[in-house]
């Protein structure tokens, strides 16, 4: 049986002086050998006595090597010490957020059809939109209360994984009004980029007056960089319209979030 003074839950959960401990020891192996004991004080919220007092007990406890001036490094044991205890935490956080957590979390979607409390449901993502329905599906749940097709319902005790593909987003560049604006972009290469799209973003009023000299109303004006990646994020194909001179920056956030992209040559031949 593990005593308390072995087992991790205890000894970072329940004692502020150990978890106070795992945190500068983490801090001393993030900034070895040059520690600076005022940062990691001012980090923490202690004083720079007590990080003293705690890495003078670490040494004494062979979990920290000094080696005078400020120089320290984290020994074999701390190390050991500090890999147990995180992964020890890790596996109590994944047990509050897959165990606890979505046992009393209730997710909101809309009926696909008559559905009564307690009906064993699919949950699943369809047109950016989350739906539950009879059918069994890779993420199943519990309703909490009765609903009909169309209506909002809540569903607990979901289990499994709802089965989501990102969006593609097209990026397609108009030149500024400098460099000719709408004008210079063929209408007949925009309609095609624009073909099995389902939400459309517009940055730039160029990119606004190319969409409507083609007979097409954009999504998302203002806000269209958050509404095209939130979209793609709920598996919706994207088109992003875009002045010139905000592309590399739109990619950047593009490529910082993980999300497939491709870009669209509007140019007149």
């Amino acid at each position: 049986m593990t005593s308390h003074t072995d087992d991790p839950y205890y000894t970072v959960l329940k004692s502020k002086r150990e978890a106070t401990r795992f945190q500068i020891l983490v801090e001393i192996a993030a900034h070895q050998p040059s520690v600076r004991q005022q940062e990691i004080a001012a980090k923490m919220g202690v004083t720079p006595q007590a990080v003293s007092e705690y890495i003078r007990e670490m040494v004494e406890n062979g979990f920290v090597n000094s080696n005078g001036r400020g120089r320290y490094n984290v020994t074999k044991k701390g190390v050991e010490w500090v890999t147990t205890t995180a992964e020890t935490l890790d596996t109590y956080l994944k047990y509050v957020t897959t165990d606890v957590i979505q046992e009393v979390s209730v997710w909101t979607a809309i009926a696909k059809e008559p559905i009564v409390k307690g009906d064993k449901v699919g949950v699943f993502m369809q047109g950016g939109l989350l739906y539950a329905s009879k059918t069994e599906q890779t993420a199943m749940g519990e309703v909490i209360g009765a609903a009909e097709p169309g209506e909002d319902v809540g569903v607990a005790k979901l289990s499994g994984i709802i089965a989501l593909e990102e969006g593609i987003i097209r990026v397609c560049k108009v030149p500024r009004i400098q460099r000719g604006g709408s004008h210079s972009v063929s209408p007949d290469r925009i309609l095609d980029a624009l073909e099995g799209m389902d939400y459309i973003g517009a940055v730039g009023l160029e990119a606004m007056v190319l969409l409507k000299s083609v007979g097409v109303t954009e999504d998302a004006f203002f806000g269209a960089r958050e509404g095209v990646l939130e979209a793609s994020f709920h598996g919706i194909n994207c088109a992003m319209v875009i002045v010139d001179e905000e592309f590399t920056g739109f990619l950047k956030r593009l490529e910082s979030a993980g999300l497939p992209y491709e870009i669209c040559d509007l140019s007149i031949s």
